[in-house]
């Protein structure tokens, strides 16, 4: 399929070093993009070959700033004034993803209007991983292949060989995704109960569950400051656990979260390359999703099923 080139592959300025990784496992070239920048901070998306009658795949996560979001959509528009076949925004992270409902009056819905500037843009078909809720699939119109970091979280963890393990997640929204790691590891499942003051501020935070003497691995889909995993590490620990791992699947890591994972007492803190990471925190490792998304795209390209790679 790489050879005939029926399908091209192109990427945003931040999210080059995960397409460079997907264009690897896919044989094929990464697409030659041109973003040119003007002095004011506008700037303009050019293809540099002919997309005419292809299935084009355009690599681009929206995480800070928004600078992602609008290549992105500069990228969709250019891919349709260009006569592609089909258009398909592959966005392992999705960001505004957390905006998915009004939680209090006059807010927005954040989530909801980058899935209708996607779909007015002129995208196809959405290909993400890990979205803040899984309802948000339905904002888009079009097809949505959501994909799991599980598929290479749980070799990892299983790879650990840990006794006693506990999988536990920081607040009961992640429970159900917790649950689901704890059924296909036959382990028990413990979850905390966090308040806040105001976002990015824990007020308190409570067990729900027995930690005693437990390897606990925290999941959660992403960390911003690093406030509530670094609270819920400390909290386990006090609470007689062995160790305390974390496992997210998208690295926003904004300050001082870096800072606050290197004090904590987490044995390690395990992010897809979702997101880069660009700071030094010993504690971070990052599993690549590469290989998932590239057999996700060549799948779509043969008009072939997805579900089998999911482990859970």
């Amino acid at each position: 399929m790489s050879q005939n080139r029926q399908f091209l592959v192109f990427s945003g300025t931040n999210t080059r070093y995960l397409a460079e990784k997907i264009c690897a496992e896919l044989g094929c070239p990464l697409g030659n993009l041109v973003i040119t920048r003007f002095a004011d901070g506008e700037f303009a998306v050019s293809y540099e070959e002919s997309i005419r009658g292809r299935d084009v795949f355009l690599v681009q996560s929206t995480f800070p700033n928004s600078d992602n979001l609008m290549e992105l959509l500069l990228m969709i528009d250019a891919a349709k004034r260009a006569s592609a076949r089909t258009i398909n925004a592959v966005i392992p992270y999705f960001g505004w993803a957390r905006q998915d409902r009004k939680d209090k009056p006059r807010v927005s819905i954040g989530a909801k209007l980058v899935a209708d500037m996607l779909s007015v843009a002129g995208i196809h078909r959405l290909i993400t991983m890990d979205l803040h809720a899984d309802q948000e699939q339905g904002f888009f119109d079009i097809p949505v292949d959501h994909l799991y970091a599980s598929s290479v979280m749980l070799p990892y963890i299983q790879s650990l060989n840990l006794e006693n393990l506990v999988i536990a997640t920081p607040d009961v929204g992640g429970s159900k995704r917790a649950s689901t790691y704890s059924k296909f590891l036959q382990c028990p499942l413990v979850l905390c109960n966090k308040t806040r003051r105001r976002p990015n501020e824990v007020a308190q935070m409570q067990i729900i569950g027995d930690v005693q003497d437990a390897n606990v691995i925290l999941l959660d889909d992403i960390v911003d400051t690093g406030g509530t995993i670094t609270k819920a590490a400390e909290l386990m620990m006090e609470n007689g656990a062995n160790s305390v791992r974390a496992i997210a699947s998208h690295c926003i890591m904004s300050a001082p979260a870096s800072e606050r994972i290197e004090k904590s007492p987490l044995t390690e803190m395990v992010f897809t390359d979702s997101i880069p990471y660009r700071g030094t925190c010993k504690k971070v490792k990052q599993l690549s999703v590469a290989e998932l998304i590239a057999s996700t795209i060549s799948r779509v390209v043969n008009n072939e099923s997805i579900s089998d790679q999911y482990l859970i």
